[in-house]
């Protein structure tokens, strides 16, 4: 399955810099959403100018890695674009990465091979990279010196925690980059009158491509946030006049309880949701309390962040993740997928805005010799061409060789007015290999702290479950927890969760 190229021609982020200032000049560009501060397109164009002569000025160019270890979005947003346009290869580094843990720090430094570092924090003891600090002098970031540079093009270098093996380093070029943003300016019908609302953390490539470039090929306007503030929410889209959300299923649930007298407004469009799977529960309640779209989507950072969507105009099926956009996509039948109907199988990607490999010849076996790319994911497409994810291949539970998808219980459970999160996972059992395990996250916390309320509430998905469920389908025990570790997009870290790393507060069998 496939879709039509790029809506636009796009030949280099200095031309279309050069462009949309010349065409836009005062327009706003990005807003910041608790200040004042905002970036016009021929702001934008004259900072990106100054940062690239500093960048000169310290030796570093074409080639080079540049990390970029910055909390403030609008000025993460300058220098990204700055480094992109200059050549430069740019690193986003997670801000919460400690830099006075020197070893951690430098160890993710020899990962990326960075040349050197761009920072609003003083160097760590004992750095080996040059340190580039950031004041702010007007409005135009100043650093100070130096570094080797060769002559490719550049792009952003982003790397996996590398917490269950060898970190995946995963270059994606520029023009792939903006190859990817042009197809979902495109997708999304964004215009000059549209206006986004990103609160996703900038280091992960979602909010770097499907806001802060696409916002720029569409010539709209973009607000940044420094994170998701749950208070005020509603009135920040109502004062900055959004009609787009960038989300993820984790913000969704949390705008599903409304606060005091704030209304959702209907100026907003859609809310465009990713990097982790959206349970048909969830995206119904939204729809109902807020009547704003919910646009599922499919993506990774191999992809340089979107393989699939669902049309924003258009059928949007519950559950599915859409239609492929400008990415090649098909499913590949396993030999043990039990005779499924409709079949399910592996997901495979290939395409212009694809990596052709990772970096150092890693995970080389995740490529054929065609240069498709096993994402890990397992699927099947309906007979519209809608792609329906049903979990990951080292996510599927062997219940004494009987196949259980995880994400078909989560889908269940999170359908629960009184669930908030939920993860389900395989334990080890003698008898059978492996059962489910489920850990759920209540709404209200309170709940926990009186052991009866907690056990209503077993109960009460027990009897869901054995309502849906086959015996062996159901897990084994329902587990109910304070917090579910997530990363910065919302994502359940489930490799935490094997890992023993949450605290139970109240367990019983199924």
């Amino acid at each position: 399955m496939e879709t039509a190229t790029p809506p636009h021609d796009l030949k280099s982020l200095d031309a279309l810099i050069e462009r949309q200032a010349t065409s836009l000049r005062s327009a706003p560009y990005l807003l910041e959403a608790r200040g004042a501060r905002v970036r016009s397109f021929a702001d934008l164009r004259d900072e990106v100018a100054a940062l690239r002569s500093q960048l000169d000025g310290w030796g570093l160019g074409a080639g080079d890695r540049v990390g970029l270890l910055l909390e403030d979005p609008l000025t993460f947003a300058s220098w990204f674009l700055a480094g992109l346009a200059s050549g430069v290869w740019v690193a986003p580094m997670d801000p919460t990465l400690n830099p006075t843990n020197v070893r951690l720090f430098e160890d993710r430094a020899r990962t990326l091979r960075l040349s050197a570092v761009v920072s609003e924090r003083e160097a760590p003891v004992a750095a080996s990279l040059p340190w580039h600090q950031v004041e702010r002098v007007d409005s135009v970031p100043r650093v100070v010196p130096t570094s080797p540079s060769g002559h490719v093009e550049g792009g952003v270098i982003l790397s996996s925690s590398g917490t269950t093996g060898t970190p995946k380093v995963v270059p994606l070029a520029t023009s792939q980059l903006l190859e990817t943003a042009s197809l979902i300016a495109g997708h999304n019908r964004l215009t000059s009158d549209d206006r986004g609302f990103n609160p996703l953390p900038l280091w992960h490539v979602n909010a770097e491509v499907v806001a802060v470039l696409a916002t720029l090929v569409a010539g709209s306007s973009l607000v940044l946030d420094d994170s998701f503030h749950r208070t005020g929410f509603w009135k920040i889209i109502d004062d900055f006049e959004v009609t787009w959300i960038n989300a993820v299923p984790a913000i969704i649930s949390r705008l599903t309880a409304v606060q005091g007298d704030e209304v959702p407004l209907s100026r907003v469009r859609f809310v465009r949701s990713a990097s982790a799977p959206l349970s048909p529960a969830l995206g119904e309640r939204f729809e109902s309390l807020t009547g704003v779209p919910v646009v599922e989507s499919y993506g990774m950072t191999e992809a340089a962040s979107q393989i699939c969507a669902n049309p924003v105009a258009g059928p949007r099926k519950a559950g599915s993740v859409g239609v492929p956009v400008g990415v090649r996509v098909r499913v590949v039948p396993r030999d043990d997928d039990g005779g499924t109907t409709p079949q399910v199988g592996s997901i495979e990607i290939n395409g212009s805005t694809v990596i052709s490999a990772y970096e150092n010849h890693t995970y080389a076996d995740r490529f054929d010799a065609e240069g498709w790319l096993s994402t890990g994911d397992l699927g099947y497409f309906d007979g519209d061409g809608y792609l329906f994810i049903v979990g990951r291949s080292d996510d599927v539970i062997n219940r004494g060789g009987e196949k259980i998808y995880p994400l078909e219980i989560e889908n269940f459970l999170a359908a629960h007015d009184e669930v908030a999160m939920v993860v389900v996972i395989g334990e080890a059992d003698e008898v059978f290999g492996q059962v489910p395990v489920a850990y759920v996250q209540p709404r209200d916390p309170a709940v926990l702290h009186t052991p009866s309320d907690a056990a209503a509430l077993v109960a009460s998905l027990r009897a869901r479950l054995v309502d849906a469920f086959a015996k062996g389908h159901r897990p084994s025990s329902v587990r109910l927890v304070h917090h579910l570790p997530a990363n910065g997009t919302g994502k359940v870290r489930k490799g935490a969760v094997r890992a023993g790393e949450v605290i139970v507060d109240y367990e019983e069998a199924i």
